[in-house]
């Protein structure tokens, strides 16, 4: 980035954080503070700075315009202090974080941004169903990063004190990681009699359970035949069990609807086992891992913007989420109305503000809102008006 550009973004930005008037988090002035600097080549961030030592929050923005700014997840006693010994830990939101760059089938070379961030909007569904109904958490706050993907902070009273190994558990069930379908098989032994049962009421147990009636219904709407045939597509199960697992769904459907596992026979307990791994594959959130485990983790402050974009780092009510187009609704209104010049030296296929279109190497005049995402991208550099 060329000295003229970098001069204009950091001027630009200091006039958004001059109206801004961006919200604070809980608890900011026992949070510790950071910020990257529009400085040259620079990506190290100023950090350990407590609000009490930066003193108003929109005339530090305003004054410093910042290319990033962040606030740690936990809470501190000290948190100016420039050892974590010394800032002495007290409590941390949990944070998950969801980057489009390495979601399971993304390729960053050869996929738009755009679609990426569509892409990183379905995961963040998924996210959310295990955030509500698994762990039911309370204080959740859904974040737009501004970048490649979403923010989630959990302010649960219930989750603030948990260590690194305690939220590496709760990672590892989002991503069932090590996951057995046995965990969610309730054995009963009576004279004799093992009685093995699906528990289907939340959880993985409820998403396997779903898998089963699912198929279940397809079997059903096929003829005997087909059905054969669709069952012994499941590793395991050759023609005799096939028959069984059919016989019992045709004679006692609501065994298997109630979860039962004797009712098909070792078959069912296959199909059911089968069944579970594939949910493992599909219905996992591709969080990253080392943000939610990290009680001292620093993270982008909503209302800010995101530097290598120029767009805002925006929080979104659940009933947002489906109707937000990033790259049309993080959009600052700071940036529209007037036209600037630019040096595009990135060429090709761009999609913003609702837009797609290609655009070619050289001198253009554009909304100023467009410069500032070419520019802060590193696809296009500042010219003189």
């Amino acid at each position: 980035m060329e000295d003229r550009t970098r001069t204009y973004l950091k001027g630009r930005f200091g006039d958004y954080y001059a109206r801004a008037n961006i919200d604070t988090p809980p608890a900011a002035n026992r949070r510790e503070w950071g910020h990257i600097p529009w400085t040259a080549g620079s990506t190290t961030m100023v950090r350990h700075q407590s609000l009490l030592e930066l003193g108003s929050l929109d005339d530090f923005l305003h004054r410093t315009a910042p290319r990033h700014v962040y606030f740690s997840a936990a809470r501190f006693t000290d948190p100016g202090a420039t050892t974590m010994d010394q800032k002495d830990w007290q409590s941390a939101d949990l944070i998950f974080d969801l980057d489009a760059d390495h979601l399971p089938g993304i390729d960053p070379d050869t996929t738009s941004y755009a679609d990426m961030l569509t892409a990183c909007k379905a995961e963040l569904q998924t996210l959310l169903a295990f955030i509500d109904n698994d762990f039911a958490f309370d204080e959740t706050q859904v974040v737009f990063s501004g970048g490649r993907g979403y923010h989630v902070h959990v302010r649960d009273e219930r989750v603030r004190r948990l260590d690194s190994a305690a939220r590496r558990e709760i990672v590892d069930y989002i991503r069932a990681i090590d996951l057995s379908v046995e965990i969610f098989i309730d054995t009963e032994s009576n004279q004799g009699t093992t009685q093995r049962t699906l528990r289907h009421r939340g959880g993985w147990g409820w998403r396997v359970h779903k898998r089963l009636l699912e198929l279940v219904e397809e079997l059903q709407a096929s003829n005997e035949t087909t059905a054969l045939k669709r069952l012994q597509s499941f590793e395991g199960i050759g023609e005799g069990r096939a028959e069984t697992i059919l016989g019992q769904i045709n004679a006692n459907p609501e065994a298997i609807q109630a979860g039962n596992l004797e009712a098909g026979g070792a078959g069912i307990r296959i199909l059911v086992d089968a069944l579970a791994q594939t949910a493992f594959e599909q219905e996992t959130a591709p969080i990253d891992e080392p943000v939610t485990t990290d009680t001292n983790r620093l993270i982008r402050l909503p209302g800010s913007l995101h530097g290598g974009s120029g767009l805002l780092v925006i929080p979104l009510t659940r009933g947002e989420i489906a109707s937000f187009h990033p790259l049309e609704d993080a959009v600052p209104e700071r940036f529209r109305g007037r036209d600037i010049r630019v040096r595009v030296t990135d060429p090709g296929a761009t999609t913003f503000d609702g837009d797609t279109f290609s655009i070619t190497e050289g001198i253009h005049s554009v909304e100023e809102c467009l410069g500032v995402f070419l520019m802060t991208r590193g696809r296009a550099e500042k010219v003189s008006q």
